[in-house]
């Protein structure tokens, strides 16, 4: 169906024509489709303060070069969702680690989508999102989302932690939460969606000390 694609500073200027589709992608689905005007652009581009040179892109790219599906990483250390706009998500403070990315902006294009059933191309993102953060020793997520996320995730082993009550925000309750990238949660996630291989379009390379370090200054 398609790969998953690790994109960040590193290799970026690979991948501008994908990232733009992506950043289109994500106009059409959170502001034609979920309606959430604030994020809207006269551009048609859905790009936030986080979408910078510390944001790790993880594409569902096709063998012609499309882009059908898409998440995006944050260093915790850094700016991001849940520490500048929802803090109120985590009254007991902000969690920060090197080893702890916030995770947002998943999505799946329409036409991939499978209502009332088990999504293959959902799937495919959520192993590639496991097999990237094992291969580089990012051992726990936070998110912003919809308090149904957590019996989903709770399903594929990824331990859902919320860090505080949930909140109503523009007609939907969200939590903060954070989650486990384990190896058990990466095979039960695996058995769930029947993949037997990886998903990832290569194996990206362990992050250097060098760029942990730009990410904490």
């Amino acid at each position: 169906m398609f790969h998953v694609r690790a994109i960040d500073r590193s290799n970026k200027h690979l991948y501008l024509d994908q990232l733009e589709q992506h950043f289109r992608i994500r106009h059409d689905i959170y502001v034609g489709e979920r309606d959430w005007q604030d994020l809207k652009r006269p551009d048609g581009r859905e790009i936030d303060a986080f979408d910078n040179d510390d944001a790790i892109y993880l594409l569902g790219i096709t063998a012609d070069d499309r882009v059908v599906a898409g998440s995006r990483l944050v260093p915790s250390l850094k700016p991001h969702l849940m520490s500048d706009v929802f803090p109120q998500l985590a009254p007991n403070g902000i969690p920060r680690d090197t080893d702890l990315f916030e995770w947002t902006r998943i999505f799946v294009i329409p036409a991939l989508r499978r209502p009332g059933r088990s999504c293959l191309a959902a799937g495919i993102m959520y192993c590639g999102l496991l097999e990237y953060c094992l291969q580089q020793s990012i051992h726990r997520l936070s998110g912003v989302c919809e308090t149904y996320w957590i019996a989903r995730l709770t399903q594929l082993g990824w331990r859902p932690e919320p860090l505080g009550p949930p909140i109503h925000y523009q007609g939907e309750t969200i939590i903060g939460i954070t989650v486990e990238m384990s190896v058990n949660a990466f095979e039960m996630t695996r058995r769930a969606y029947d993949i037997k291989h990886t998903v990832l379009w290569e194996k990206h390379p362990p992050m250097s000390a060098t760029r942990r370090s730009e990410q904490t200054s």
